[in-house]
């Protein structure tokens, strides 16, 4: 099989791995969309879709800038790591790691193997610093306050972000683990924002096993020609 694209669609795969991630979004972050939405009703009857939408969009702008954070400090972490040990191979078994963690993730995904979970315990002792400050931008009612919230929320704890940071420990340095992760959180935006208007619906079909098999082994292909790369 031809890998050769592999070498230069790292933000494709990311983009994908996030817009298939959804199913595993919208359980993850269901419940704080909505919020938002639950947030505007306490100022008006019923918001309409043009009325959602800014509320919408600020939390995932903050949301998207969380995880470009956090992949410049990952990708800059990574590239230190290639340098001071000065071997080439170092990239490579870095390489080989993100690609595992793909593999877990489609396994997680289609609700196999729970092994991510262990990651996401791990997350948490970060997040109980982190979810405090949050609280002071509840209740949302307007940008202002959805931006910030969102950027907090990026950082909560998941198996999904936590897999594609993996990835950005070998994108290159900073600039390339913030793309990379701005091509994840681009990819994952679409199911968050769709959750925001059709919940219930959305919600019940992303939960069907069918489903999340399919998605689960879309992700481990992905995962296994990512390791032929370097294989």
């Amino acid at each position: 099989m031809d890998t050769a694209w592999l070498n230069h669609s790292p933000y494709f795969i990311a983009f994908i791995t996030g817009l298939l991630g959804g199913v595993h979004c919208i359980g993850m972050c269901g419940g704080i969309v909505g919020m938002l939405s639950l947030s505007q009703q306490s100022t008006t009857q019923k918001p309409s879709l043009i009325q959602q939408l800014p509320i919408l969009l600020a939390y995932n702008l903050g949301r998207i800038a969380g995880y470009i954070t956090a992949g410049a400090l990952m990708g800059a972490l990574g590239a230190g790591l290639i340098n001071l040990s000065g071997l080439d191979q170092t990239k490579k078994i870095l390489f080989v790691i993100a690609a595992l963690f793909m593999l877990l993730l489609g396994l997680y995904l289609a609700g196999l193997w729970n092994t991510l979970s262990i990651v996401e315990h791990l997350g948490a002792k970060l997040w109980k610093h982190i979810e405090p400050i949050s609280r002071r931008f509840i209740p949302v009612n307007t940008v202002q306050q959805a931006i910030p919230l969102g950027f907090l929320w990026g950082w909560l704890p998941c198996g999904l972000v936590y897999t594609i940071l993996i990835m950005s420990l070998s994108a290159g340095g900073a600039i390339e683990g913030a793309l990379l992760m701005l091509s994840f959180g681009l990819g994952t935006l679409p199911n968050l924002l769709a959750m925001g208007v059709i919940a219930g619906r959305l919600s019940k079909w992303t939960r069907h096993p069918t489903v999340r098999l399919l998605v689960g082994f879309l992700v481990m292909i992905m995962a296994v020609m990512t390791l032929l790369k370097v294989l």
